[in-house]
């Protein structure tokens, strides 16, 4: 279980992470090319995406044990999960519809109606860490209702807009008999690989301390994201995301629950300059990210990793 409660003050983090001859993240609608601003020209990582990466190092770091296990992970099956919070909980989902046991009546799929729907939501938070984070839909099959997360993320933008690179690749071989024999024995095959040559992104986050009191997320549970913040990339190597890495986080700690300024004055007090315009960027070292400590209220606590 978790050993201390409820976070009792606001966050909110700007967090910087580059690319280097890689592609940060594909889109599926065009061809797996980087996602880019079609007017600006900027590049763009979807909030899941960052999502995935810090599931991905709490999952490896705690081994998916309780109470940090992953509900939303590659393969599977969630109506399962959420069947088996009644099962630990001993509810019966196979009792009649109209059971006075039940509480309350259950629809024609057999789902979970009232009390039982908010014991087995109180279930997963305990148990799942994404879930107790980022909020989860788990109104299907045997109904655990909907959970709205503390921490939540903006897309990422890249500071400049990005080039985009086009590789031809050739394969070796062939993966069946009849391509080889279409080749003639040659058994090459082509392909395309895109890359952005170098882009530093910037990704906003803001946890909220009242949805944290629903969830549970705990003052364990931050140190572990941030941690999750700082090493995300270091385990999900991929030869085509090429090098990516965390290169600052900037966190904005509030006194209170509610918090003590609104954000935007917070992250307008973050900017980004490049050092010498007259060639273009390829290295973190080409930028310097300064912050204006005056707007920020005394209240707000800055910390920087």
């Amino acid at each position: 279980m978790i050993k201390n409660g409820p976070i009792q003050r606001r966050y909110d983090f700007v967090i910087f992470f580059d690319v280097k001859d890689g592609n940060p993240n594909g889109d599926p609608d065009a061809g797996n090319l980087p996602r880019i601003d079609a007017e600006t020209g900027h590049g763009l990582i979807t909030d899941v995406c960052l999502k995935r990466k810090v599931r991905n190092y709490v999952g490896l770091k705690k081994n998916e044990q309780a109470p940090y296990g992953i509900f939303i992970k590659e393969k599977a099956i969630l109506n399962h999960t959420i069947e088996q919070a009644y099962f630990s909980l001993n509810i019966n989902l196979d009792k009649p519809p109209n059971d006075p046991a039940n509480g309350k009546k259950r629809n024609k799929q057999g789902q979970g109606q009232g009390k039982e729907v908010e014991l087995a939501k109180q279930f997963l938070c305990q148990n799942f860490f994404d879930i107790r984070t980022f909020g989860a839909v788990m109104s299907t099959g045997a109904n655990a209702g909907q959970v709205r997360g503390p921490v939540q993320f903006t897309f990422a933008r890249s500071v400049e807009p990005i080039i985009l690179l086009e590789h031809s690749i050739t394969r070796m071989a062939v993966a069946t008999e009849a391509e080889a024999e279409k080749q003639g024995g040659d058994n090459r095959t082509m392909g395309r690989k895109f890359t952005v040559p170098y882009g530093l992104y910037r990704a906003h986050g803001f946890i909220s301390a009242p949805l944290a009191m629903q969830t549970g997320f705990s003052e364990e549970d931050l140190s572990l994201f941030w941690e999750a913040l700082e090493n995300m990339f270091e385990n999900d190597r991929s030869a085509a995301r090429g090098l990516m890495g965390t290169r600052k986080l900037i966190i904005f700690e509030h006194s209170s629950k509610m918090g003590d300024a609104p954000v935007q004055k917070l992250f307008d007090a973050v900017t980004v300059v490049r050092k010498n315009q007259s060639k273009p960027a390829r290295d973190y070292s080409d930028y310097t990210i300064l912050v204006d400590k005056n707007p920020i209220p005394q209240r707000v606590a800055l910390i920087e990793k």
